[in-house]
């Protein structure tokens, strides 16, 4: 095994430093901001009640505009994850009659409610909005049927999901999301795209609203709040969006002028400010995992050496027992709750049994060390985050010696 490690990391060296250029171009793209609103202490310090005239709050969000390059932000500790601020935005959209449609096929299952593929009373299908979806196709848009699609007219939104999620398949390029984007406002310009950006915030150079989405959303307990934010979410894109948005989270007339930070600032802007750096680490330790395990002889997506778009590898095990063994052992190589077992179980909003390593400051962060997958062939886990690649190499190595001990 050290051989094997020794080996991963002599080869990955390449890779590490294309890693390190991307951290280093993000960061000053972080500095600028940071610099250019002007950030001081007494933008740390929150609001309660209201919230009127949080100082600090409007700048992260003008950080965050600028950062995205997009008209206006919303970045709230009232969004309990990014799910919620994807719910907040498609109720702020979307009214009784309209079309919304997923170019990316079936999203999260968590989406599965929302959207009323299982029936809710809450659902947009119980205010009579439609939806429709379209699959991948090779990895790839389906471009024929999406202009095929289009070109009957009548859509109002459609939204892309940049990650796998509980797939083995690859997550989508931003080069991908520009080409498609570019489609269909060729065809409609009057069409509200929106990408769910979550897992993919600073791993390339870009993001989707400098490609031309009208609306981008993420968790602050992923990427961009790098370990440092206990929640929250964020929404960028055009003004006309962003502002129904925020009325929708808050209410009509007072949208994105109340909302109290209560403290949150302080942790939002550090994370924010570590976050090329923490997103880099994470990335090397996929790479790494993905590595040690395909020389292991498992099937990884993607593999080390192909683009990576997010900051989840893949691992197929085909085999329950190892799955579990091997999340087990993420669990046991993480600083918090190190001594529990992982079993599979019922997770709100998943339809099937879930088993998940999380030993994280912050629960379900998956920026932080975390490995999770359903429990259904054939066995798939999906490995993500790490602060430090330090430290998800140490995890990482935990997990090895779990599936070669049983």
């Amino acid at each position: 095994m050290d051989e094997l490690i020794k080996d991963a990391e002599d080869n990955l060296k390449n890779i590490y430093a294309e890693i390190a250029e991307i951290a280093y171009f993000n960061s000053q793209k972080v500095l600028t901001a940071f610099q250019n609103h002007q950030v001081t202490e007494s933008d740390f310090y929150g609001t309660t009640g209201y919230g009127y005239d949080d100082l600090g709050r409007d700048k992260i969000e003008a950080i965050y505009a600028q950062i995205f390059h997009s008209e206006s932000a919303l970045v709230r500790n009232q969004f309990i994850s990014g799910t919620h601020a994807i719910t907040t935005a498609l109720f702020a959209i979307l009214r009784p009659g309209d079309v919304m449609i997923s170019i990316t096929g079936k999203p999260y299952d968590t989406l599965d409610a929302i959207i009323g593929l299982t029936e809710n009373p809450s659902s947009l299908k119980s205010f009579g909005i439609k939806y429709e979806q379209i699959a991948l196709k090779n990895d790839d848009f389906d471009y024929e049927t999406i202009t095929k699609r289009l070109k009957q007219g009548s859509v109002k939104l459609i939204t892309i999901q940049r990650s796998k999620g509980y797939e083995f398949r690859h997550s989508l390029s931003i080069e991908q999301v520009a080409k498609v984007i570019k489609l269909i406002k060729e065809i409609d310009q009057n069409i509200c795209i929106l990408v769910d950006n979550c897992y993919c915030e600073f791993v390339g150079i870009k993001e989707p609203t400098e490609v031309g989405a009208d609306l981008c959303v993420g968790s602050l307990i992923k990427n961009l709040g790098a370990g440092m934010c206990s929640n929250g979410a964020y929404i960028v894109g055009k003004k006309k969006y962003i502002t129904l948005c925020g009325e929708r989270l808050n209410m009509p007339g007072e949208g994105l002028k109340v909302g109290p930070s209560l403290g949150a600032n302080k942790d939002i802007l550090k994370g924010l400010y570590m976050a090329p750096s923490v997103v880099a680490s994470a990335l090397k330790t996929g790479i790494f995992a993905a590595y040690i395990m395909e020389k292991m002889g498992y099937e990884v997506n993607p593999k080390y050496n192909e683009t990576h778009s997010d900051i989840v590898t893949a691992i197929k095990f085909n085999d329950a027992l190892v799955m579990q063994k091997f999340i087990q052992g993420i669990q046991k190589g993480s600083a918090i709750d190190s001594f529990v077992t992982p079993m599979p179980s019922a997770m709100p909003g998943y339809k099937r049994e879930i088993i998940m390593a999380s030993g994280s400051f912050t629960q379900g962060s998956s920026i932080e060390l975390s490995c999770d997958g359903p429990m259904v062939e054939p066995y798939i886990a999906y490995l993500q985050g790490s602060l430090t690649y330090e430290y998800g190499k140490l995890g990482i190595l935990t997990a090895l010696k779990e599936i070669n001990h049983n």
